[in-house]
């Protein structure tokens, strides 16, 4: 019998180890006994506006059975949640991810979900029950279009300081936010990295680390001037004899001009082509330059680090709180982890095993709507010659529409309704 590789075996168990050391502290594929784990707010039922979900694979996708969870009405606000094991990611990598996908062409509203901290009364979630992280695509009009990443501290809402574009059209796509213990961060797109930096310095979360010395002033000699005259540079000789105008040569004297009435004639001045203007030494780069003085910067007296910054000690819920001017946006697939590994294979699993086929069947509808659009054009003309020729035929002081003439008007709608 041959010998396993002592190399192999560590490699084996360290993969094992990896594997299992990973947690997955929420996942939902919104399938069969979801709306046990989800609690449906009934923030906003008083004044009849609070929104229905309902549980579809919507009107196209790559698989009928994977479902998730669609808003369903106009102008309506919605907010739903869902309680997790309380989880700290303290010394842990956390990964936030969601499928979304917005069936309705969104003009403007919001595909973001929030994560959720200490006890929270989900009877009562809303738009003002305090969140931790706020994540995922945001729409309206021509200027908004890109992904929210809002992180609490302290009390007060941060929102990231980075331009994040996010997907605008009517497929799903998955969003994912990491944010490791380093303070560092990554936002993807379809797995794909779209952002990524640091807590420092993308967010305001804490006061800078430097700032500018508020009691240094530019020094008396301090020379700004990038460029100067050249000392050398003599003016040419005449030059200030050159007249700016000059008579025109080729102007004649009017026929009809009288000197006694009018005067004596002169011709009339034209820009002279020899004129350069006021003279001016060349310019020549200043020797005693130093470019433009900026204050030294200095520890920040009211900057203190925070080792723990990027930490949330009491994460337990998730939870979708929306106002959708127009409804249509399906979520699914929602992932709180510590492995980011696990959450890519999760979304190749599930966005990408699919996409091909949403994308087909998406295209097949469009087709769909657009046969059923000439239909109705063609429907629409072919009613308005009918009503043209029977107004005509009520009113003899006006030529009638010959029949045959008539008939084969109909002939050729009727062919293109086919």
């Amino acid at each position: 019998m041959a010998k396993l590789n002592p190399n192999f075996i560590s490699l084996i168990l360290f993969a094992l180890v990896v594997i299992v050391s990973a947690e997955v502290i929420f996942e939902e594929k919104f399938d069969d006994g979801w709306e046990k784990r989800w609690v449906q707010s009934d923030w906003k039922k008083d004044d009849n506006t609070a929104g229905e979900w309902k549980h579809t694979a919507g009107n196209w996708s790559g698989d009928a059975t994977d479902k998730g969870i669609q808003t369903s009405e106009d102008y309506i606000f919605y907010a739903i949640s869902a309680e997790f094991p309380e989880f700290s990611n303290k010394d842990k990598t956390l990964v936030f991810q969601f499928s979304v996908k917005h069936e309705q062409k969104l003009d403007c509203g919001g595909g973001y979900m929030k994560l959720l901290s200490d006890d929270v009364d989900q009877k009562k979630f809303g738009g003002d029950t305090p969140y931790s992280i706020m994540f995922g695509p945001d729409i309206c009009g021509y200027s908004t279009k890109k992904v929210h990443a809002i992180l609490t501290y302290n009390g007060a809402n941060h929102l990231i300081k980075k331009e994040v574009p996010c997907e605008t059209d009517q497929l799903t796509h998955v969003y994912t936010f990491v944010l490791r213990p380093d303070a560092t961060y990554s936002i993807l797109i379809d797995n794909v990295e779209k952002q990524t930096g640091s807590l420092y310095s993308d967010w305001d979360l804490l006061p800078p680390k430097k700032i500018k010395d508020p009691s240094a002033t530019k020094p008396e000699d301090w020379d700004e001037t990038e460029y100067i005259p050249d000392p050398e540079d003599k003016k040419p000789a005449g030059y200030d004899d050159i007249p700016k105008e000059i008579p025109d040569t080729d102007a004649k004297k009017p026929e009809d001009w009288d000197e006694e009435e009018d005067g004596e004639w002169t011709a009339p001045t034209i820009p002279n082509p020899e004129y350069n203007g006021e003279w001016e030494a060349k310019k020549i780069k200043n020797p005693n330059y130093k470019g433009k003085w900026k204050a030294p910067m200095i520890d920040n007296p009211e900057f203190k680090d925070d080792p723990e910054l990027y930490v949330f000690p009491k994460l337990k819920y998730v939870g979708v709180e929306l106002w959708q001017v127009k409804s249509g946006s399906l979520f699914d697939n929602v992932l709180v982890s510590d492995d980011p590994d696990y959450a890519k294979k999760l979304a190749e699993e599930t966005w990408g095993k699919h996409k091909d086929a949403e994308k087909a069947a998406f295209d097949e509808a469009e087709k769909k709507k657009e046969e059923e659009k000439q239909k109705m054009m063609t429907m629409k003309e072919m009613t308005q010659t009918t009503n043209q020729s029977l107004r005509k035929a009520r009113n003899p002081r006006k030529p009638m529409l010959p029949m045959t003439s008539f008939k084969q008007r109909w002939w050729r709608l009727l062919k293109r309704f086919s």
